[in-house]
């Protein structure tokens, strides 16, 4: 199942549409190139649901077609991206 999600460039974040009327948050500072993923956010509601995944699923491709790599400030980021092998080239 894809999710939609909006990536708001001016305000450095990702917002990705869950069920309806609530969206995850990736929010990342941009620097030369690197994105530094500060923090993450699932609604409380939608916890444990397995959103965290779907979030990181809607938004590492777009950081790969952008050719950003990803230093995961964010601990739930950094969790992902040590168990997921296939996006460990996005990591500087």
């Amino acid at each position: 199942m894809s999710h939609n999600w909006v990536h708001d460039q001016e305000l450095q974040r990702f917002r990705v549409a869950l069920e309806p009327g609530y969206e995850a948050i990736v929010q990342y500072q941009l620097v030369d190139g690197v994105a530094y993923v500060t923090s993450t956010r699932v609604p409380d509601e939608l916890q444990g649901k397995g959103y965290g995944k779907v979030m990181m699923e809607a938004v590492l491709p777009e950081f790969d077609r952008l050719k950003w790599k990803i230093v995961p400030k964010c601990s739930y980021v950094k969790h992902y991206l040590d168990r997921h092998a296939e996006w460990q080239h996005l990591v500087f």
